[in-house]
């Protein structure tokens, strides 16, 4: 199956299931704005309290902090976002269909990349055994040629966006004939910046307003709360303060489902370190935040770093985790070394000393900042996208069937157990809601007892249930259950005062958080 049909079945699959509808969907929507539904608030909670637990909980020199949403507007003067938070934005005249310039360069990139890709597999298939790839790459001519293409407009690209040369990157578009996805036009406008704060009035009255931002990342929340919570919890260089909030952006081009939207959610923290520590801090933190994707079980392959040609304005280095989704490898999170920046800036603009005062040296210095900013809502689809399978089954009588499945990790399924009745007379329901009472404060239980058996295998299935307990007329003479396993769809008999424990061991987090 297309990657492209995939995602679409994915996408369906999570509003059938209760996991992300449309927003406003009863007036027709509202683009790039989602609403997560009763099972997909579950599977949120569970990513974040995973980030929170393995940030807060983990590290005693990390700590939280929940800021406000609105911020005075000097704020976002002195971050530096109300002169240089944009994206070069290109309109197709043909289309109608609005993008952002360096999307389209980076993806006429790796349509390059991918041609080196297909043109060492071909050969591989040729060769067999005795093929050495490396040694292709560096020989072959079609290869040599589609590389220095390559080269030629990577070093282009780079030069054009660190000179914010907005001619340059229309130039480019054109040379390369890049061409819209959707219609195949090349008739684009030129390139222009799109700031991407959204903006409100605050006010009792409307002669009596202040324009203020929707805070665009939850990052300078921290950063003007850094003396309150060093002085008040007494903390030591170097520490971190973590926090989950929203963010908005007005993106030029929101798409791909959950994966860019216009409110979205971050999970962020910010590490105070002295002055010149920051980059030993930076490789330290790159390899904490794989391991921690790595530690899901989705495949060590399915992530790569990407290191910024561009860096922002206050970065000394910066890297991003990506992840190979349906539709490539995308960023879930971004590790930046932001100097002292931020902190320095707030410094300025506010008039107030923001410092670090080391009694060891008896100096005092603005710290600089290591930062791990993941997008809670890119973490949930890549979740999802991992866990989504569709399988063909083969039954004991030889006949064919399939089944759709999550296979959610256990400590992350929106539901751990189900309980059902194997029919609703003779006392079975009574037995099989005693069950769910008695696990309902250990675990997220579900009781359902509509449709045939299997039906509500399948519906546990596709929901991502990593367990289905079945009590039959046998549990009514020696409380005995049948444990249903989603992934191998094996069942074991066992006893009802084991059933905790057995649960307790696939879906506690601890067992999780003690791998990191």
């Amino acid at each position: 199956m297309a990657q492209e049909d995939l995602f679409k079945k994915l996408v369906a699959h999570c509003k059938e299931y209760g996991y992300v509808f449309p927003s406003s969907e009863i007036y027709d929507g509202f683009a790039a704005v989602y609403d997560y539904g009763q099972y997909g608030v579950e599977l949120k909670n569970n990513i974040k309290k995973y980030w929170w637990d393995s940030m807060v909980l983990l590290h005693e020199n990390i700590v939280g902090l929940d800021s406000a949403i609105f911020m005075h507007p000097t704020t976002w003067k002195a971050s530096g976002h109300l002169d240089a938070f944009n994206d070069p934005l290109i309109d197709n005249r043909d289309s109608k269909k609005r993008y952002r310039a360096d999307e389209l360069i980076e993806e006429q990139l790796e349509k390059y990349e991918g041609k080196i890709t297909r043109e060492a597999e071909k050969a591989r298939k040729r060769f067999g055994d005795a093929f050495d790839e490396q040694m292709f790459l560096d020989t072959n001519p079609r290869v040599l040629a589609i590389r220095e293409k390559y080269d030629a407009l990577h070093d282009r690209f780079v030069k054009a966006l660190n000179e914010t040369d907005l001619k340059e990157l229309g130039q480019i578009i054109a040379d390369e004939e890049i061409a819209c996805p959707l219609s195949g036009s090349k008739n684009w406008t030129e390139v222009r910046q799109f700031n991407l704060m959204f903006s409100t009035e605050l006010g009792s009255t409307a002669e009596n307003t202040s324009r203020i931002y929707l805070r665009p990342e939850t990052a300078q929340g921290i950063f003007v709360n850094y003396l309150n919570v060093q002085k008040s919890g007494r903390m030591k260089i170097p520490f971190g303060i973590a926090q989950v909030g929203k963010a908005f952006r007005n993106e030029i081009v929101a798409r791909q489902f959950i994966f860019r939207m216009r409110e979205f959610e971050q999970m962020e923290m910010q590490f105070f370190v002295p002055p010149g520590t920051e980059l030993e801090w930076f490789e330290y933190w790159k390899s904490v935040r794989i391991k921690w994707f790595r530690t899901l079980g989705f495949g060590d392959d399915k992530y790569r770093f990407h290191d910024h040609e561009k860096l922002a304005h206050y970065a000394n280095a910066a890297s991003d985790i990506e992840y190979l989704f349906p539709f490539g490898f995308k960023e879930v999170e971004g590790i930046h070394s932001r100097t002292d920046y931020d902190l320095g800036r707030h410094q300025e603009f506010s008039g107030k000393k923001i410092q670090y005062y080391d009694q060891e040296t008896g100096k005092s210095y603005v710290p600089y900042v290591v930062e791990t900013s993941i997008g809670l809502d890119r973490t949930f689809l890549h979740v999802i996208s991992a866990a989504y399978h569709e399988e063909d089954l083969i039954k004991e009588d030889g006949s064919s069937d399939s089944r759709v499945v999550m296979k959610l990790p256990p400590f992350l399924a929106p539901i751990k157990l189900a309980v059902f009745p194997l029919t609703r007379k003779d006392g079975l329901p009574e037995k099989a809601r005693t069950i769910v009472e008695e696990l309902r404060f250990d675990f997220n239980c579900q009781y359902e007892e509509k449709d045939s058996i299997g039906r509500r295998y399948r519906r546990q299935d596709a929901i991502g249930t990593p367990y289905c307990i079945t009590v039959d007329h046998q549990t009514l003479k020696d409380d005995t259950v049948t444990v249903r396993y989603r992934d191998s769809m094996e069942q074991d008999r066992v006893q009802i005062t084991e059933l905790k424990q057995i649960i307790k061991d696939k879906v506690d987090i601890s067992n999780l958080l003690k791998q990191l």
